[in-house]
């Protein structure tokens, strides 16, 4: 690896660290730490919300899957664009209302509020099911990084895990949600400016889209065709099928759905500093993320037409797209936009993991009346404690976009039922959300672990949201009608101003 290379991947990770050094002294309160005050403008919260969504698997993964499949794998990204409207339409604007009306931090937080659950079941339960899924989806984090660090630095796979996870944990532990969002500012830039870059370069030197075209024909004209699946088999691309696939297109799009039950993206609207900023929000994210979906794409159809014998590892192709055919100080700048991209991710799952331990767990069950400060501590010692055993959990290897796609799954079914109606629908109830997350969460596991199930191919997500959506339905209705001071806060919340709901908080 040349030295140039080196030195500009080095001074991205310092320019981080500082960024957490420096928002070290901003972060004081529980609330500084995990939503920064609820202080973002549209820009930070929507770059914040679509970088720490799209992670490591936007430049390994989905150009791994598109350079073996073609355009075939192009549905997740219709999906995944079309999720994220549907989320920043629908939910961004209530979820940053009735959080702030009834001054929830987390996401079980705000279901425990939402409900008036006395009991602390469906806190600690939601919790639970944060820190199991955020392991998962921190680990395939853990393995990108890795990954990048072997292939671009030569370095053995576990070192380079060590060395991924110290640089993210160390500013995250520093600064908090606050370092974590402005840091996920900056990520967000590189990584589009990397995606755009980067195919763009290839595609003029192939004569434009006709040339690239052109070329990808030449190795299986399916390649191109959105109804036809393909994969590599003996050194070549295969057409897998000449028929279209109903339940692996389903499956794609399915993604979309995943959007609703994020943990790390929900919280973004939760800290943006009005909803007045929320359609400038929306607006900057799906522009974002349709540019990035649309270049990650490219990128795996122009490696196509740039290696004679198809990889090993598809999700690769990036990084031996700049190793091999950029200058040494560009090569250093694009992999650290891979970096930026694995970052960006982590560092939001390990906070709200955190968030769960602190104010979930610790705050209502050990310890009531702890203070500000000590919560704070907490919580960064529960960054560390996370981080290692996502660490040893990612020592085992694996796919990133397998890996993300199961913890996806479990956030989308487990909490995007619950969050959607708990938002539009004031007749549900506490045991409707309790058993929505169950039933999602247990849908996902044991569709990906019962031989039958998961022989039919459909994405886990599918069964798992459908299925809790159901289950709130009906023991919401067959449960005891909520009282009347949730259906007014329901109300207040959905119909009147900021200014009318605080004077009922003081009236109460």
């Amino acid at each position: 690896m040349n030295t140039a290379t080196i030195i500009t991947f080095s001074v991205y990770l310092i320019g981080m660290l500082g960024i957490g050094l420096w928002t070290y002294r901003r972060t004081n309160t529980i609330s500084d730490y995990f939503l920064g005050g609820r202080s973002l403008n549209s820009w930070v919260a929507a770059m914040s919300a679509q970088a720490s969504d799209m992670s490591g698997w936007l430049l390994l993964g989905l150009p791994g899957a598109i350079y073996v499949s073609g355009l075939n794998g192009m549905w997740i990204a219709i999906g995944l664009a079309v999720g994220t409207y549907l989320n920043w339409q629908f939910v961004a604007k209530r979820l940053r209302k009735y959080t702030e009306a009834v001054n929830s931090i987390t996401i079980p937080d705000y279901f425990e509020s939402r409900f008036k659950d006395s009991t602390k079941t469906l806190r600690v339960i939601s919790a639970v099911t944060i820190i199991v899924f955020f392991l998962f989806y921190a680990s395939a984090g853990m393995v990108a990084g890795a990954v990048l660090f072997e292939q671009a630095f030569g370095i053995d796979f576990n070192l380079a895990l060590y060395i991924g996870a110290i640089v993210i944990v160390s500013y995250t532990f520093l600064g908090g949600f606050l370092a974590v969002s402005l840091t996920d500012f900056v990520q967000g830039i590189l990584m589009l400016c990397a995606l755009i870059f980067v195919p763009t370069l290839f595609i003029v030197s192939l004569g434009g889209l006709t040339g690239l075209w052109s070329s990808i024909g030449q190795v299986n004209v399916d390649l191109l065709d959105i109804m036809k699946p393909v994969g590599i088999e003996d050194s070549q691309w295969i057409t897998n099928v000449t028929s279209f696939s109903i339940i692996g297109t389903i499956s794609l799009l399915a993604w979309g759905l995943g959007y609703f039950g994020q943990p790390h993206i929900l919280t973004r609207f939760m800290s943006i500093r009005s909803v007045a900023e929320i359609p400038k929000a929306r607006l900057i994210a799906v522009v974002w993320v349709v540019l990035s979906l649309i270049s990650a794409g490219l990128i795996g159809l122009v490696a196509i037409t740039q290696f004679d014998v198809p990889l090993d590892n598809p999700e690769s192709v990036f990084i031996l797209l700049v190793q091999t055919l950029f200058n040494p100080w560009i090569a250093g700048i694009l992999l650290a936009a891979i970096l930026a991209a694995i970052m960006s991710t982590i560092d939001s799952q390990l906070l709200v993991s955190s968030s769960a331990v602190a104010e979930d767990f610790y705050k209502q069950i050990f310890r009531k009346n702890a203070s500000e400060k000590e919560l704070v501590w907490v919580s960064r010692s529960s960054v560390i404690f996370i981080s290692i055993l996502a660490v040893i959990l990612a020592k085992n290897g694996g796919n990133v976009l397998e890996l993300v796609s199961y913890a996806w799954a479990g956030f989308g079914a487990a909490f995007g039922p619950v969050i959607i109606l708990s938002l539009f629908w004031r007749r549900m109830t506490k045991n409707g959300a309790l058993a929505g997350i169950l039933t999602g969460a247990l849908t996902v596991i044991l569709w990906g672990n019962i031989k039958i199930l998961n022989s039919i191919g459909l994405y886990e997500l599918v069964p798992g949201f459908i299925l809790a959506w159901i289950a709130i339905v009906i023991v919401s209705l067959i449960d005891k009608d909520p009282s009347f001071e949730i259906k007014e806060e329901f109300n207040l919340v959905v119909n009147h101003s900021g200014e009318q709901r605080h004077e009922h908080n003081k009236s109460v």
